[in-house]
C-alpha cells in the first residue's frame, strides 16, 4: 500500500473510533433519565438544580404529548448530523455527531405528560471535556420549541 492509503486507512479509524458505541445503559427507568457522569460533558433537567455544571430545566409544553413530540422530532430532524434511534411512547433517542471529530453524542428525551414537561439528557460518548457543546445544543433545541409553542 502507498503512503496516501495508509493515511486514509488511518484517519478512517480515527473516525470510526470517535463515534463509539451506544450505551446500553440508558433510556428511561421509573421516571428518571441515566445520572450524569462527573466530567462536564452532560446536560441534564433531573440533574440537582444546584449543579450548575449539568442542570438545564425542562421543556414545558400545552396540548398533547403527541402534538409536542412532533414538534420536538421536527426539530431533531431539522438539524444536521442527526438521526432518531428511538422514538417511542414516551421517549426519544437520538444520536448527535459533533462536525469536526465526528465524536457521538447521546440525546435523550422523556415527555413526563403528568407535568407537561419533557426531560432530556444529552451526553458526550467518549472524553472529558465537550467544550460545552451539549448546552449549546440543548439551549438550541429549548429556543427552538419554545418558538414554536407560541
Amino acid at each position: 500500500m502507498n503512503l496516501k492509503t495508509y493515511l486514509i486507512l488511518a484517519i478512517t479509524l480515527i473516525f470510526t473510533a470517535c463515534s463509539g458505541t451506544k450505551p446500553t445503559d440508558i433510556g428511561v427507568k421509573s421516571g428518571q433519565l441515566k445520572a450524569c457522569p462527573s466530567s462536564p460533558n452532560c446536560i441534564s433537567t433531573q440533574a440537582d438544580k444546584s449543579d450548575e455544571k449539568h442542570y438545564m430545566a425542562p421543556l414545558s409544553y400545552t396540548g398533547t404529548m403527541e402534538a409536542a413530540k412532533t414538534k420536538l422530532v421536527g426539530i431533531i430532524n431539522d438539524m444536521e448530523r442527526t438521526t432518531i434511534t428511538e422514538n417511542s411512547g414516551a421517549y426519544i433517542h437520538s444520536e448527535f455527531m459533533t462536525p469536526t471529530m465526528k465524536f457521538v453524542d447521546d440525546v435523550e428525551f422523556y415527555f413526563d405528560d403528568a407535568n407537561k414537561v419533557i426531560h432530556f439528557r444529552s451526553a458526550s460518548r467518549k472524553g472529558y471535556s465537550d467544550m460545552g457543546l451539549n448546552r449549546k445544543r440543548m439551549e438550541a433545541i429549548t429556543a427552538a420549541f419554545n418558538a414554536t409553542m407560541r
